[in-house]
C-alpha cells in the first residue's frame, strides 16, 4: 500500500483527474465523486500504474462517446445528453477492478501481484472492448443480432457488427499492450508478455461476447440492467484470466 509523500500524491492525483473528467463532461458531477472515491482505494492499494491504466480507460472511452456524436445524437444512440456517463455506468465498470485492487493489496500471498495485474487489466480491456464495439460499431449503420444473425437496428442489445467487433479486438488489445507497459515502466509485478498480452486480449473480446449474449437475452426485455449486464460481462473477463492462471498454475 501506498504510505505517505505517494499516498498523499496519489489522492491529490486521483481528485484532480476525476475533477478533469466531470470538467470535459466525460462524467456527471456524482459519476466523478464516485470514481474519485474507488480511484483514491486503487491507488492506496495497488499503486499508480493501476490508477494510470484506470484513467487512460476513461479517457479512451470518452473519446470513443464523442467521436461523430452529433450523428449519435441524431440517430438517437448517444450515451447521455453530452456523451457524459453516470454513477450506474460508473459503479458498473470499476467496482470489480476495486475489488480485485484491494485483494491483492490486503492479501498478497492469495492473490499475487502478478495475477492481480492480470485480473485488474482484464476487467478494464472488457470496459474498452465492449465501448470501442458500441460507439465505432454503431456507426456502421447496420448490426445483427449475435444470437440469430437476423438484421437489427443499430444500437440493439446484442446487435454486433464487422466494424464494431474489430474495435472490440482494439479496445481489449489497446489495453493489454498498455498495461504491460504501465507495468514495465512503474517495475510493478506482472506476467510476462507472452502470457500478459494474449489473456488480457482474448479476456476483454469473449467478455464483450458475453456481454452482448446477455444483453439481447435479459437486458432487452428487462431482466437486467446495462448496469449489470456491464457488470457481470466483466466478471466474465475476469474469469477468464482466472482460469487462464489456475491452467499456467496446473502446468507448472
Amino acid at each position: 500500500m501506498l504510505e505517505g509523500t505517494f499516498a498523499i500524491a496519489g489522492i491529490l492525483a486521483t481528485i484532480l483527474l476525476a475533477v478533469g473528467a466531470v470538467a470535459g463532461r466525460a462524467l456527471t458531477p456524482y459519476a466523478g465523486a464516485v470514481a474519485a472515491v474507488f480511484g483514491i482505494v486503487i491507488v492506496l492499494f495497488v499503486g499508480f500504474p493501476y490508477l494510470a491504466l484506470l484513467v487512460l480507460f476513461v479517457a479512451a472511452s470518452a473519446l470513443a462517446t464523442r467521436f461523430r456524436f452529433a450523428e449519435k445524437k441524431q440517430r438517437k444512440v448517444q450515451e447521455g445528453r453530452s456523451g457524459e456517463r453516470g454513477v450506474s455506468n460508473v459503479v458498473a465498470h470499476i467496482l470489480l477492478p476495486t475489488g480485485i485492487a484491494v485483494a491483492g493489496g490486503v492479501s498478497p500471498s492469495v492473490l499475487s501481484a502478478s495475477s492481480t495485474a492480470l485480473l485488474f487489466s482484464s476487467a478494464l480491456a472488457f470496459g474498452a472492448s465492449d465501448t470501442f464495439a458500441s460507439e465505432f460499431g454503431v456507426l456502421a449503420g447496420h448490426a445483427k443480432s449475435i444470437l440469430s444473425g437476423e438484421p437489427v437496428p443499430p444500437g440493439t442489445n446484442g446487435g454486433v457488427s464487422g466494424r464494431g467487433q474489430a474495435f472490440a479486438v482494439a479496445g481489449a488489445a489497446t489495453t493489454a499492450v498498455v498495461g504491460w507497459l504501465l507495468f514495465w515502466a512503474f517495475r510493478s509485478p506482472a506476467p510476462g508478455a507472452v502470457v500478459f498480452l494474449p489473456t488480457v486480449t482474448l479476456a476483454g473480446v469473449a467478455a464483450c461476447q458475453v456481454d452482448s449474449i446477455l444483453g439481447e437475452l435479459f437486458e432487452n426485455d428487462g431482466r437486467l440492467s446495462k448496469g449489470s449486464t456491464n457488470f457481470l460481462g466483466m466478471l466474465s473477463a475476469v474469469a477468464i484470466a482466472g482460469g487462464v492462471l489456475v491452467a499456467i498454475a496446473g502446468v507448472a
